[in-house]
């Protein structure tokens, strides 16, 4: 059983070494544990700090890439260099690197295929109240999503092993946190979580520049994960209430022929009308929506074969 931890680094040479000192050397189950550090466009002397603590898998980008690509650049390097499990931890030192053979345990008993830590945002001090707040209202909107009952969708310290690597497919160029969970969820992966408490705060946040982009950023990945595995669900949603508001135009008309045969209604039925389209128009990109859905799968069951030819059974 060989264990990948991934630490994605964005000039993090001041935390780096806290990190790499302790992440354990041994994990009952696990045979080889692999450290893999992804370099996104760091200025620093990040590469330095980590060859200096032993580490030799690298993956190196010229430019600051992105979260979400580091996660996918690291998933690839791990897989084809062995991995049967991959762990996400962050170069900031946020995550307490001792738990990770905890982390690891539900994937080696057969019991999940990904598992995240809880960070027990409620418990975090320098979090703020509206924080603590979005957190729970980003978890609860995720659960919903992939019907799942995690209490800390965003976590980022993770474990996965590589059939759900090979099963995830990352589309997102913010965060992949949320839309792996909505994957998941929708794919029948066992998920589970422990909770952990993390480490004194060392530094903002590069993810993101303020708590409204962080939100903005989120929610459009939720919803274009969600509409890739229930677009049906979206628009004939849409389509009843459209259709419903729709006919509402139009009983105020005949009601009103009733008592004022004389007046000049005809703006009911206008709008009614054109209400009335917008929800035929609904249904009829729910259909196609849904047949573009059922092409994605076929799609990606032939994606999971090139996966499984590329990083073997």
């Amino acid at each position: 059983m060989r264990l990948f931890i991934q630490i994605p680094c964005l000039n993090e040479e001041a935390t780096l070494p806290a990190v790499l000192e302790s992440i354990p050397s041994s994990i009952p189950g696990v045979d080889e544990i692999e450290i893999l550090v992804i370099d996104d466009g760091s200025t620093d002397r990040t590469i330095e700090v980590a060859q200096a603590h032993g580490v030799t898998h690298f993956v190196r980008h010229a430019t600051n890439m992105g979260l979400a690509r580091s996660f996918r650049d690291g998933v690839d390097y791990a897989l084809l260099h062995g991995a049967d499990i991959v762990v996400n931890t962050d170069g900031d030192n946020q995550y307490p690197q001792d738990r990770i053979g905890d982390l690891v345990q539900p994937i080696l008993a057969g019991q999940a295929e990904i598992v995240v830590a809880d960070r027990q945002t409620a418990l975090i001090e320098h979090f703020s109240p509206f924080k603590k707040a979005m957190q729970r209202f980003g978890s609860f909107v995720v659960n919903k999503a992939a019907k799942t009952t995690l209490p800390d969708a965003a976590s980022g310290f993770r474990a996965y092993s590589k059939y759900a690597l090979i099963r995830l497919n990352v589309v997102t160029k913010f965060s992949y946190c949320m839309e792996t969970i909505i994957q998941a969820g929708n794919k029948r992966l066992a998920i589970t979580s422990i909770p952990v408490r993390t480490n004194p705060k060392t530094r903002e946040s590069r993810l993101f520049s303020s708590i409204g982009e962080h939100m903005y950023q989120s929610g459009v990945a939720i919803v274009r994960a969600y509409l890739m595995y229930r677009p049906y669900v979206v628009f004939a949603g849409l389509g009843v209430l459209l259709l419903l508001a729709g006919l509402t135009p139009f009983a105020r008309y005949l009601v009103l022929m009733l008592v004022d045969d004389q007046g000049n209604h005809l703006q009911s039925l206008l709008v009614g009308a054109t209400l009335l389209m917008g929800s035929l128009l609904s249904f009829a990109i729910g259909v196609v929506a849904d047949l573009t859905r059922i092409n994605r799968t076929l799609n990606e069951e032939m994606l999971d074969y090139l996966k499984l030819q590329r990083y073997g059974d």
